[in-house]
């Protein structure tokens, strides 16, 4: 699928004589949202949302792998134009950097042993759980740690290394969006989404404060949103349609700190 849509599109696009790259940063351990093929591509659903707006500024594009939390430090610094990574638009977040609309409405999940005894976010009462640092599901976690009374936060630098530590016991539940812990379960049968953990989040495009680029990639957002473009990736890597009414189908303001 990897330019399959930047292709597409780039016909549609501004048609500038000399193409601007658009620079993306992202960690490319987030499948469905952005893996790393074998001979080095990068892959995924936002990887396709990121060449076809590319495609549709008539830009070429490049993408660099960086862990989670240097994107924040790579779109401040200027290193990259744009970061992918199933990113929340949070107030907090928006105080610092630039965000798109949503294209994704995210919930996020509880991760667990399928033969444990974790079956709901109150049984990890007395536990450690597990989340990716400076995640929306460590956000959630320290929140929320009273109320449920998780004996430990544990926070990881890589996706792989905190469904290893679930795998082995090391922690009884991991707290993550739920598209890419049901994803990656598919090939880790001993593990389970035991519960949905809803939020009202929403996935957007992180650039930073004051971006020259943010109105023009917001706009590339909305009409790859109405011309359905958006929707077929969707359906591509999640197996569904969108619902009708969510993020990934209407068009929506730019998002601002209140």
């Amino acid at each position: 699928m990897r330019g399959l849509f930047a292709a597409i599109l780039f016909v549609a696009g501004t048609g500038l004589a000399s193409a601007e790259t658009l620079t993306v940063g992202a960690y490319p351990a987030n499948p469905p949202w952005e893996v790393k093929a074998a001979d080095g591509s990068f892959e995924g659903f936002e990887v396709d949302l990121a060449e076809a707006i590319a495609g549709k500024l008539g830009m070429d594009i490049a993408f660099q792998d960086l862990g989670f939390q240097a994107l924040f430090a790579a779109t401040s610094s200027g290193r990259v134009d744009v970061a992918i990574s199933s990113i929340t638009i949070t107030e907090d977040r928006l105080k610092n950097q630039d965000f798109t609309q949503g294209y994704y409405d995210a919930d996020i999940g509880l991760g667990v042993r399928a033969d444990g005894d974790v079956a709901t976010v109150e049984d990890l009462n007395g536990k450690p759980v597990g989340v990716l640092s400076s995640s929306t599901g460590e956000a959630w976690a320290k929140e929320n740690q009273a109320v449920y009374g998780f004996s430990a936060i544990r926070g990881y630098n890589a996706y792989q290394d905190m469904l290893l530590d679930l795998q082995a016991g090391r922690i009884a539940g991991a707290v993550s969006d739920i598209t890419g812990l049901q994803y990656a379960f598919e090939k880790m049968p001993a593990l389970k989404v035991a519960a949905r953990i809803k939020t009202g989040d929403r996935y957007g495009m992180m650039l930073a404060k004051n971006s020259p680029l943010t109105e023009r990639v917001n706009d590339a957002i909305s009409a790859l949103k109405e011309d359905g473009t958006l929707a077929a990736i969707y359906e591509t890597h999640l197996g569904v349609a969108p619902d009708p009414g969510t993020s990934t189908v209407t068009v929506l303001d730019l998002p601002t700190a209140d």
